[in-house]
């Protein structure tokens, strides 16, 4: 016999951010340009790699530098799929180098800093094997042109995730310079991790759930599908249920109990605060027709209900595009209701981008890197 399972990841973390004054930068595009630098990260994700080349300008030395553009490459699987093959992951990030070097300018390599930081794929990892491939990376990093600060290669914990994310979505929507000190909320749904950060108006409890996994068949797939799935380095089976049922409501059910109570609902949440979402959620909104991709858009709490409905109930028409979308619909529905305890009319801003640079924790951290290494 055959065992069937169902993973879901919930790791969910409030966080509390502390803004970063000397290190924040002005979005603008200067005509008298003095002075160009860059920084380099890497997003070591668990479903891919991704190189952030940001380029700064300088006009006044006085002045705070200006974030110019940034260049952005992406590659699959992410590192934490060559566990075993830790030198063929290493090659997946010299490959993203190339684009660095032909972006950064020759003359500038020396001085442009070049930092990895992985996520939730290598924090699930057996500590060897993350040890490995956090090695590969550093011999890489260390035949390259570029600067290699101290502590360059590192996993990075939720927390932080969650924090410079909030950095990067604030900076970008010049909130951080607002004198009300009105900000906006963030939610970040990665292939093994979530965050939910915002600016609390009061004491905040945190419960953490880090992996829950249901050990057997699932109704939040189509009844005949059947098929390997590999995450952390793990190869899974999973399946629907030939002769049961399949639909929005059984999911609903098998998603609520995992996380229902994983997290002490914010008063925030049911407030009037401002919420960017990104990364999953807005990726399976652009997949279920709930947006259009090249530009986001606005959406309520309910209309991922009323879409991941309607992906449950009609599996095989979406089945081309993922066999997963009802289950993945189904857990933001969920996570949003259920364990943020967001309201059904609550807005929430879908972007992939905000002014062309990328909504994640990797503008944050090149902040917090510059910081550490007295670049202002």
């Amino acid at each position: 016999s055959i065992c069937f399972y169902v993973v879901i990841f919930t790791h969910v973390i409030i966080v509390v951010p502390k803004v970063l004054p000397e290190v924040l930068l002005e979005v603008s595009h200067p005509v008298n340009l003095s002075h160009t630098f860059y920084g380099i990260m890497f997003d070591a994700g668990s479903t891919g790699t991704r190189i952030h080349i940001y380029t700064f300008i300088q006009k006044d030395p006085v002045e705070l530098p200006v974030l110019d553009n940034e260049m952005y490459h992406a590659v699959k699987p992410g590192l934490s799929a060559y566990k075993d093959k830790p030198e063929e992951g290493g090659n997946t990030i010299r490959a993203l180098l190339k684009v660095a070097k032909k972006t950064v300018p020759e003359v500038e390599w020396k001085q442009t800093p070049v930092v990895l930081k992985a996520t939730a794929g290598l924090r699930l990892l057996p500590e060897e094997k993350a040890n490995a491939l956090l090695d590969e990376v550093r011999e890489v990093f260390d035949e390259s042109p570029f600067f290699v600060p101290n502590n360059s290669v590192s996993i990075m914990n939720g927390t932080n995730e969650g924090v410079l994310a909030w950095v990067t979505v604030n900076f970008l929507t010049g909130h951080l310079y607002a004198k009300t000190r009105k900000t906006v909320g963030i939610l970040d749904l990665g292939g093994g991790s979530t965050q939910i950060t915002f600016l609390p108006k009061s004491k905040v409890n945190v419960k953490l759930n880090s992996t829950d996994v249901l050990r057997r068949f699932s109704s939040c797939l189509p009844k005949k599908f059947r098929e390997d799935w590999t995450f952390g380095g793990i190869t899974y089976k999973v399946s629907g249920i030939p002769d049961g049922y399949a639909g929005y409501k059984l999911c609903y059910y098998e998603v609520m109990r995992v996380v229902k109570g994983i997290v002490h609902q914010p008063f925030e949440v049911k407030g009037s605060s401002i919420f960017y979402a990104f990364s999953y959620y807005f990726d399976r909104a652009v997949e279920s027709g709930l947006i259009d991709g090249s530009r986001g858009g606005m959406v309520e709490v309910r209309d991922f209900k009323k879409r991941a409905k309607e992906v449950c109930n009609k599996m095989t028409k979406y089945r081309p595009i993922s066999p997963f979308l009802c289950m993945d619909m189904t857990y933001i529905t969920c996570l949003l209701k259920e364990g943020f305890g967001f309201k059904d009319n609550t807005m929430l801003q879908l972007a992939k981008k905000v002014n062309n640079v990328e909504t994640s924790w990797a503008l944050g951290a090149t902040f917090d890197h510059f910081n550490n290494l007295n670049i202002h």
